[in-house]
């Protein structure tokens, strides 16, 4: 704990209402006149969700990004997905590096909880988000500016490249064209720099600092071997099973040629985990697609990333941990490593949680919303994985919940970016206190 005005605050409780900070900031910026082009109106909800999502780096959205806000409005929408994608303490260590002033240790100890670091010895691993996601951003820009520039101009041009490369990293899902990157299915050069883009924000920054410094040291940490290996499968698994549900696209073979079928399913593959930006409506999609959609979604991205959902590295512990119980083994191995039990106890009550979380959101939605008649629960079940998952995609019903479903699409916009863990010890004033007692053990049946 940290002591500020002489009352406590626990690390978990400073970020939480760091990012309502942010939130609310961004409220009343988006709230002010200028803002709002003219001809719309913008009320405190429509500010505060377009606020929630921006530093959530979701993309749901209850007004079109492209026609209701002016280029102050859009400017404010593209530094919260900064904000809210590289976490808001990472701009305050920006900050101490500008002025030149040394950090207290309150401040790295923060730091180091918000960023998901073992030690403060990997403290280091800030300077390099920071250079790394500002470089990685502006090479983004810069290629595709080569597209924006022959349709919209230099300015125009210069806006739009610098928007879409801070959300297509951030994974945040926002646009200015008002339907996703439809207009560029048919363009093989954009989908490709959005692809690398996404991917370089959702692989993590300890992973990247690995693999940066994997010609050096020649070795890779067990967090950076999990996440790519679970991260490949995952990729791998995508595509085949998009290849099998849609057939490769078959239902827009009269828009898009064989082979750009081919680049859709892979950019497909690559954006529900998270990402959120879209070559064609969602409710095109078979079934099958749409619920192997929503599995993507609540995987998400890797820990310390840009991206939301219970993280892959999670999925990848506990199944390895699976086949380890079913094959009567004790300890839970990889890579030559035993997880610690700790790491296990964790990743099964983050699952359960945000299992939970999820079932009783869906409950509420499903109850107190105006819904299509046909497949509600498909609605449902997908906008709420959508959220949690920081994803963005949507089947349309965002822009039609009442007061109580923004507010719980919000809820869990919020608990998908910050974390749960984080979330819920602000909540439950978890303390790290350890008992000096404990009960004897006791075995209960299971399965």
């Amino acid at each position: 704990m940290i002591e500020i005005n002489k009352h406590k605050y626990t690390f978990p409780k400073i970020l939480t209402f760091g990012f309502l900070i942010v939130i609310f900031m961004g409220t009343i910026l988006l709230s002010l006149p200028f803002a709002t082009r003219p001809g719309e109106t913008t009320n405190f909800m429509t500010a505060f969700f377009t606020s929630t999502s921006a530093t959530c780096v979701t993309g749901l959205t209850l007004v079109s990004t492209a026609h209701h806000w002016t280029l102050f409005g859009q400017i404010v929408i593209a530094i919260l997905m900064e904000v809210g994608g590289l976490g808001f303490m990472t701009f305050a260590v920006m900050m101490s590096l500008l002025i030149r002033q040394r950090m207290r240790m309150s401040t790295r100890l923060l730091t180091q909880e918000a960023l998901n670091l073992d030690h403060l010895s990997q403290l280091n691993v800030v300077y390099l988000i920071i250079r790394l996601s500002l470089l990685i951003q502006l090479a983004g820009g810069i290629f595709l500016f080569f597209d924006f520039y022959p349709c919209y101009g230099l300015g125009k041009g210069i806006w739009f490249s610098i928007f879409h490369s801070i959300s297509a990293f951030c994974n945040a899902g926002f646009d200015l064209f008002d339907n996703s990157m439809a207009n560029y299915a048919n363009d093989p050069y954009m989908l490709c720099v959005l692809a690398v883009l996404i991917v370089a924000g959702s692989l993590g920054f300890l992973v990247w600092k690995d693999i940066l410094n994997y010609p050096k040291y020649h070795r890779l940490s067990l967090h950076t071997q999990l996440a790519l290996r679970t991260g490949a499968v995952l990729f791998v698994v995508s595509v085949v099973v998009y290849f099998i549900t849609e057939k490769n696209l078959a239902q827009l073979s009269d828009k898009l040629s064989f082979s750009n079928r081919i680049l859709n399913t892979i950019f497909m593959a690559i954006t529900p985990r998270t990402a959120g930006l879209i070559t064609f409506p969602y409710t095109d999609l078979s079934a099958a697609g749409l619920a192997f959609t929503v599995i993507l979604m609540f995987i998400g991205g890797t820990p310390g990333s840009t991206a939301g959902g219970v993280k892959t590295t999670t999925i990848g512990l506990l199944t390895i941990q699976s086949f380890a119980t079913l094959r009567g083994q004790r300890d839970t191995t990889f890579a030559h490593r035993r997880f610690t039990q700790e790491n296990i106890y964790r990743a099964l009550t983050l699952l359960f949680v945000a299992l939970f979380i999820l079932l009783v959101s869906i409950l509420v939605l499903v109850e107190t919303q105006d819904l299509p008649k046909h497949d509600s629960l498909a609605y449902v079940t997908f906008e709420a994985v959508a959220a949690f998952g920081t994803t963005g995609i949507s089947l349309g019903i965002t822009t039609h919940l009442n007061l109580l479903g923004q507010f719980i699409i919000m809820f869990l916009m919020f608990v998908g970016r910050v974390g749960i863990y984080t979330v819920m010890f602000s909540i439950l004033n978890a303390s790290t206190a350890a008992k000096n007692y404990r009960y004897p053990e006791e075995s209960v049946l299971i399965g």
